[in-house]
């Protein structure tokens, strides 16, 4: 039970007071803010008890999870989007065993071919084709797979810009400064209409390939900057001392300017691993079934023409909860970093 005397309520008041009510003008300010929330919060739950109606969400809850994906095989994205929760959730509260805190990072990297083969199918599954694939899995698979190619990708063009070397330095900084002048949407609109064009005759890669491969080339030049960034603020004594240990230029990368460097760059580099998931919506234009366009389909069903509000309100709680999983995990790891990075300071 919570021991509340009356000394802690009446402190409790007069931060209050002081915080908000200690003069006229906060007073009214205040009580301004306070009405405009009430009246929001109101609005909103008369919405939500009177006139929302959530059957367009129920409804169709197999569809924003699978897309088209056929019904008696939706057990398998389904078994891979419960392994990311597990392996999220372990991440997050720490497994009590320690052989399993050691290898958290291969059952991370075991989930992509797992996942691979559970939508693909082959080996004893039936297989399917990706125009199948949708919804948050879709939106998932890209995410993951346009993260995991972009950022070693976006160490090499960070190191090439730090490059001694005019040619690999000059190519590098154009392709970041040209990728990052150029709209995603039009990146992405090579990738899926263009990219057929330059292809020789009987050659075609799938459809959502071409969307990972657009967001790769996107994506890579701004982790290059901000890994760059990083790379900028270690100090140069610690090249020198690694030299002087007899480190060769290779060691020096791999163990003193890239960990670091990810260290130091880990809040932005999870910004854009978060406006990723959120710029996937763009495919919905481009043809690509995804959590949006699913929304989308809905929508065009006359059944429930005109419900945009809760469909979106739905999307955006999605959005909201896998951005907010991200968040939290970068959070962790970042902790978990400067933790490791004190113990060796102290040693």
């Amino acid at each position: 039970m919570f021991n509340i005397n009356s000394d802690s309520i009446n402190t409790l008041f007069q931060k209050v007071r002081k915080l908000l009510f200690s003069n006229l003008f906060n007073t009214v300010l205040s009580l301004v803010i306070l009405l405009i929330i009430s009246l929001v919060f109101f609005n909103i739950y008369k919405w939500f008890s009177l006139n929302s109606s959530w059957e367009v969400v129920t409804t169709n809850l197999p569809l924003y999870a699978f897309g088209s994906f056929p019904t008696d095989q939706q057990w398998r994205p389904a078994t891979w989007m419960i392994c990311l929760l597990f392996i999220s959730l372990l991440t997050l509260f720490g497994p009590k065993w320690k052989w399993l805190r050691k290898n958290l990072l291969l059952a991370w990297i075991i989930t992509i071919p797992l996942g691979l083969y559970l939508l693909y199918g082959g080996f004893g599954l039936s297989p399917i084709m990706s125009r199948q694939w949708g919804g948050l899995t879709l939106t998932l698979l890209l995410t993951i797979f346009s993260a995991l190619l972009s950022l070693p990708l976006g160490i090499i063009l960070a190191l090439c810009r730090q490059s001694s070397l005019p040619l690999i330095q000059k190519s590098s900084s154009i392709y970041i400064d040209v990728m990052r002048a150029i709209p995603l949407i039009s990146v992405l609109f090579f990738g899926q209409l263009l990219i057929p064009l330059f292809l020789p005759v009987g050659i075609e890669i799938d459809r959502v390939w071409r969307a990972i491969f657009a967001f790769t080339l996107f994506l890579s030049a701004y982790i290059a900057e901000d890994l760059r960034g990083g790379l900028q603020s270690i100090p140069n004594t610690q090249i020198e001392s690694a030299n002087s240990l007899g480190l060769n230029q290779v060691q020096i990368i791999r163990f003193i300017l890239v960990p670091q460097a990810l260290r130091i760059a880990l809040p932005s580099l999870t910004n854009q691993a978060i406006g990723l998931f959120q710029n996937t919506s763009l495919m919905a234009i481009l043809g690509l079934v995804e959590l949006l366009g699913v929304g989308r389909s809905i929508l065009a069903n006359p059944e429930f023409i005109g419900q945009y509000i809760e469909v979106y309100v739905w999307l955006a709680s999605v959005y909201w909860m896998v951005c907010t999983i991200m968040a939290v995990l970068a959070r962790h790891l970042e902790q978990r970093m400067t933790i490791n990075k004190t113990n060796f300071q102290k040693l």
